[in-house]
């Protein structure tokens, strides 16, 4: 029988004893980031390392807790639906304070979700099933739907491209001021050198003990400092001499030499999650699925597996998009399409689609994580093979969080993904995400899995929407792989986690 959801991913967000107990308050902790996030505005981005940083300062109405359910953030409970699933009634926690003093209230909130649906694209996801958001009290706040919209709460709860709340007068695109509820707030950003977050002394915690990231959410560090480290040997070094309190995204081939060392330890998340490459489907080379497939089929996800993670300690050769301990997994649309690695087959079938070996496909990655630049070297050979010129355009992250938003730039962009607690939530399957597939097919399928509210049929109806991803294939899964960070052993408080954070986290006196 299949775990309702992820057993190890959810068992990497259980809060350690160590937490349960009394902790020392005070302190500063350094933690290196992969880069420069391009903005603090988690509407505007769905860049994990916006949600990590960001997290901290804004805050939703609903989150996760360890078990991947959806637990209350700013809402004082789940929202009570309707019979037809069409209206949701939201209750709010009376006495949340904003960094600038004002009190949070129900006109906050609407004003906040009306800056959503147009900025954010999950908000954008959702808004053709909205009719209206409305404040029905000062602490209640009531969404009507068009039809029933299964992931709404889910979408309400993400921390990339968030629904986040802000006062009403904050509403500005682009953000001026970052004003949020949450446990710390922003002192200063200097870029390229720091973000700069203070304790935010009228923080309202909720009660109990921390329970993923939800439940309370104490506030033992006076200051957390986030420093851009876009080079992984540098986070390496930094992680083995304890330059810094935690290090993100370490390449998993110097898990030995940070397990050795006496200032550091390994962190690992088991399984994390996926890395995908992503196709343009709008404009370039990749427009035509049937060029899509003949790139496809020249690949091979081990060796790009191999060359990105080295041990099988560390990746899973895996076309399913949710592996077997999620009840989303399915095989629907993976045999005879994954991990073909027929160069010869895929030149042959990129000539009948109208490649004449003169345009470049352009493959847009990154350094900054290193196992998306291999296998995108990896690829790069294959698609040589079998004909194709390659453009690899090699960028730090924010500026590929940038280009990426542009059709005309590029054809292929590779990034990666925890797996989510429901399916809804990836990007690609929205028009508005860059790769903007938007076809008879994805709206059939994945509408008809949105608006069903029955769990079992949703299982059924996921699969047909994997089938249509394999056919159509606005994005290729890699394989799955576990993540790698680490963190001072004088720092406790601190759990693996897909976006790590730091409320609850304090250091050893």
């Amino acid at each position: 029988m299949k775990l309702k959801l992820a057993f190890l991913l959810a068992t990497a967000l259980i809060v350690s004893p160590s937490v349960l107990f009394a902790q020392d308050r005070g302190g500063v902790i350094n933690v290196a980031t992969i880069g420069e996030p391009p903005t603090l505005d988690p509407m505007a981005s769905t860049a994990d390392l916006v949600g990590i940083v960001t997290q901290h300062i804004f805050e939703t109405l609903y989150t996760f807790d360890k078990e991947w359910k959806t637990t209350p953030l700013l809402a004082e409970s789940l929202p009570e639906i309707s019979a037809d699933g069409k209206t949701y009634t939201i209750k709010l926690r009376a006495g949340i304070k904003f960094h600038d003093g004002s009190d949070m209230a129900s006109d906050d909130v609407v004003a906040s979700l009306d800056r959503w649906i147009k900025v954010a694209s999950r908000g954008k996801q959702a808004a053709s099933f909205i009719d209206k958001i409305e404040a029905t009290d000062p602490l209640t706040v009531t969404i009507t739907l068009k039809q029933p919209y299964a992931p709404l709460v889910s979408l309400l709860a993400f921390n990339n491209s968030a629904a986040i709340i802000l006062p009403k007068e904050k509403q500005e695109e682009p953000m001026k001021e970052f004003i949020g509820t949450g446990p710390y707030m922003l002192k200063e950003r200097k870029a390229d050198q720091y973000i700069q977050l203070v304790r935010f002394d009228g923080y309202k915690s909720r009660e109990g003990d921390g329970n993923g990231y939800g439940g309370a959410r104490h506030q033992y560090l006076d200051e957390i400092r986030f420093v851009p480290v876009p080079d992984a040997n540098t986070r390496v070094e930094a992680a083995v001499s304890g330059q810094y309190d935690y290090i993100d995204s370490i390449p998993v081939e110097s898990f030995d030499k940070i397990k050795s060392s006496s200032a550091t330890e390994p962190v690992v998340l088991t399984p994390f999650g996926y890395p995908v490459f992503v196709f343009n489907t709008a404009q370039g080379l990749a427009k035509d699925v049937a060029m899509r497939k003949a790139i496809r089929q020249a690949l091979s996800m081990e060796d790009m597996l191999a060359a990105a993670f080295g041990s099988t300690d560390f990746y899973a050769l895996d076309g399913d998009i949710y592996p077997k301990n999620f009840i989303w997994n399915t095989n629907a649309g993976v045999e005879g399409n994954y991990n073909i690695a027929d160069p010869e087959g895929a030149a042959k079938a990129a000539k009948a689609a109208g490649y004449d070996g003169e345009k470049p496909i352009r493959i847009l990655t990154s350094r900054q994580y290193e196992f998306h630049y291999k296998m995108a070297q990896v690829a790069a050979e294959y698609l040589k093979l079998a004909g194709f010129k390659v453009d690899m355009q090699v960028v730090d992250w924010a500026t590929l969080t940038q280009r990426r938003a542009d059709k005309a730039l590029w054809d292929i962009y590779i990034t990666h993904s925890p797996f989510l607690p429901e399916p809804a939530l990836i990007g690609s399957l929205a028009p508005t995400s860059p790769g903007w597939w938007d076809t008879p097919l994805r709206k059939q399928t994945v509408e008809a899995f949105s608006a069903e509210s029955d769990p079992e049929k949703r299982i059924a109806l996921w699969a047909d929407v994997q089938k249509a991803m394999y056919e159509e294939i606005p994005y290729m899964k890699i394989g799955d792989f576990n993540a790698v960070a680490a963190k001072s052993k004088k720092i406790e408080g601190i759990q693996a986690a897909p976006w790590p954070y730091f409320w609850n986290a304090s250091i050893k006196k």
